[in-house]
């Protein structure tokens, strides 16, 4: 990846490399994650974080860190790094000369003669991270020792020091396994040099500090347990390769296949191949079932609402990939009848499967097969919203949705203070109501064209037109030229905010068409940024310019100006529909913004919101789903135009 770049002589501060992350990540759901020196600054962070079964389908954190350290000529070097309180020790930090993401993450470390590299792969089908270390250059034979951190917790949790904790070993081929805890699997480190000892000597390491959970007011500190350490001989040119795994591996196959997984890793020459790359692994494949992850390395897979956001560009735009869209789109169903049909607390959310289905047949799939496998599924949802059959929200007498439950925020701007929504958005929301007339006009279209229900037609034609006559009455502002936010029983709520852009975006639009310039003009002038759309206008006293400080500040912040990269696919739709063509350079400027912080924050990966106001750090999941699927979409929309111009 040589369009990323690195400041080395920064690498040694650490006010730059700590902000600066490593995530891989993997099909079984497992993930590496550290910042680029190896110091933890998060509770996420560690080396190998793995999907558990046997508790709930939810992410564990077995190994840590490894501390490494070699001594030559009776002098011992030390290369990691821990925070304690606000003492970093050891500082292995400061021999770092050089950090490399390309193919995998690569570390260099310089002492006087001494040339030091590990480099970090996880293996794409297992739970398995492969660690090599090369002594690249060195004066004499250097004795090196690989100290491990065991956490074996829950990702979201901190662990301390117990009576609890199995301390002791199983010999192993080459290594030792591990089980702190009777119900947890067996963590199995093993190392390719033969002639490795592992030597015995239990301890626990206390009040080990996470710097970012500190900052933003969390608990932060941990106790970690070190078993012993393994200890070898290596000399100038000559590489081992330590594999930790859920099961015993052959420790002569462990070089062959860290050099294989290198070997056959995805060419990537472009930010397209990157953002393919990443579509791929958003796709988790556990127990040959697959689902999207919303992000790493906290974020959950299988939500309802970031499935249906980020499918199509995931698949559909990254590959062609139609088998994975069908597939993930038809485990989604089974796992969420709950949700599309009996409730929810993002009322938008089912009904944006109509859209998402859209999106395919427009990209080439037969609409009659599609409706005849998703037909009843479509219109079981739009029949969940009649009066009666959801508690949070219903039709009313003039076809719109009115979403309230009270203290709960029913769409996807969900951030709570103190138990108490953000942004409740109680009433008819602009976003939702376009949604559903969308769908609504999507399921006549095609019931009429492939269905044999005549009398779901005739019914929901009716609400269709009920739907169309009073949309655009109730949130059109002619003052302000946009759409209400939302509406309740004050009238119309008038922020500005991105989700009107939906009613702009989606096939069948409740607006005419001749407001949709005005519409667009005033989220241009209010919400664009390099960085993604806004989430609240400036101009709006409740605008919180920075994503930063305590959960009650970035809470404030998360739907009150912070920006999100995903809302670009419907922005750069929208304005290519508008604008025509000529829209190409926007669409174009809008990422590269994004291309440009590819070696900040998530390193190589794509986040999940920004700063509302310059210079827009990131934050946020360090790789989203929804930001690189709408990055996806940016560009399949712009080959369309572009071919399209050049007729």
């Amino acid at each position: 990846m040589a369009f990323l770049k690195f400041n080395k002589a920064e690498l040694v501060n650490l006010s730059y490399s700590l902000k600066r992350e490593i995530i891989c990540v993997n099909k079984t759901g497992a993930y590496c994650n550290t910042s680029i020196v190896t110091c933890n600054t998060r509770r996420y962070h560690g080396l190998l974080s793995v999907t558990l079964d046997r508790f709930g389908g939810d992410k564990y954190l077995l190994l840590s860190a490894i501390d490494e350290s070699f001594i030559v000529n009776g002098k011992q070097f030390n290369l990691g790094i821990h925070c304690y309180g606000d003492i970093y020790e050891p500082r292995g930090h400061k021999y770092v000369v050089d950090f490399s993401a390309d193919p995998n993450p690569s570390i260099t470390y310089k002492v006087g003669d001494i040339v030091f590299r590990k480099s970090l792969m996880l293996h794409p089908d297992k739970d398995q991270l492969l660690i090599k270390y090369e002594l690249l250059e060195c004066p004499a034979k250097a004795t090196v020792r690989l100290k491990p951190f065991l956490a074996f917790r829950n990702i979201h949790s901190l662990t301390h020091s117990n009576d609890d904790a199995e301390q002791g070993f199983v010999p192993v081929k080459n290594g030792v396994k591990f089980r702190m805890y009777e119900s947890f699997p067996d963590l199995v480190l093993q190392i390719s040099d033969a002639s490795a000892v592992y030597h015995h000597n239990p301890e626990w390491y206390y009040g080990i500090t996470y710097s970012d959970e500190y900052r933003r007011g969390f608990d932060c500190k941990e106790d970690l347990f070190v078993p012993g350490y393994f200890e070898g001989s290596m000399k100038a040119g000559e590489s081992v390769v330590l594999s930790a795994s859920l099961k015993e591996e052959n420790p002569a196959t462990l070089k062959r296949s860290y050099n294989t997984i290198v070997a056959n890793a995805p060419t990537v020459t472009s930010y397209r191949d990157l953002l393919a790359r990443w579509a791929n692994l958003f796709i988790c494949n556990h127990n040959g079932r697959k689902r999207i992850t919303a992000g790493f390395s906290w974020m959950y897979t299988g939500l309802l609402r970031e499935t249906l956001v980020s499918l199509a560009g995931l698949t559909l735009y990254a590959n062609g990939d139609t088998r994975t869209f069908e597939e993930v789109l038809d485990n989604l169903i089974a796992d969420e009848q709950e949700r599309l049909f009996r409730r929810t607390t993002q009322v938008e959310a089912p009904l944006l499967l109509a859209a998402v289905l859209q999106q395919y047949i427009a990209f080439g799939a037969s609409p009659s097969k599609v409706w005849k496998k998703y037909g009843s599924t479509v219109r079981g949802i739009l029949e969940s919203y009649l009066p009666g059959c959801r508690r949070e929200v219903a039709m009313h007498p003039n076809g719109l949705l009115w979403a309230q439950m009270e203290n709960v925020a029913l769409s996807w701007m969900n951030a709570y203070v103190n138990g108490v929504p953000v942004t409740e958005r109680a009433g008819y929301q602009v976003e939702t109501n376009a949604l559903w007339y969308n769908g609504i006009c999507f399921a006549v279209e095609m019931e009429s064209k492939y269905g044999a229900s005549a009398g779901f037609v005739k019914e929901w034609t009716a609400i269709r037109d009920l739907v169309k006559s009073n949309y655009q009455r109730t949130f059109w502002n002619e003052g302000r030229g946009c759409l209400a936010d939302y509406v309740d029983n004050n009238g119309q709520n008038l922020d500005v905010r991105p989700n009107q852009l939906i009613a702009i975006w989606v096939p069948y639009s409740p607006v005419d068409d001749e407001l949709h310039p005005s519409i667009f003009k005033v989220v241009s002038a209010e919400l664009e940024t390099s960085r993604g759309i806004r989430t609240l206008s400036p101009r709006n006293p409740n605008y919180k310019n920075v994503y930063e400080g305590s959960q009650v500040d970035r809470d404030l912040a998360y739907h009150q100006g912070s920006t999100r990269p995903f809302l670009l696919e419907y922005y750069v739709a929208a304005g290519y529909r508008i604008v025509g063509p000529s829209f190409r350079k926007k669409a174009e400027w809008l990422c590269e913004g994004l291309y440009e912080d590819l070696s900040k924050h998530g390193v190589v990966a794509f986040s999940e919101l920004y700063d509302g106001d310059p210079p827009q750090e990131p934050h946020g999941a360090i790789a989203s789903a929804l930001s690189t699927a709408a990055l996806l979409a940016v560009n399949y929309i712009t080959d369309i135009y572009s071919k399209e111009d050049r007729k």
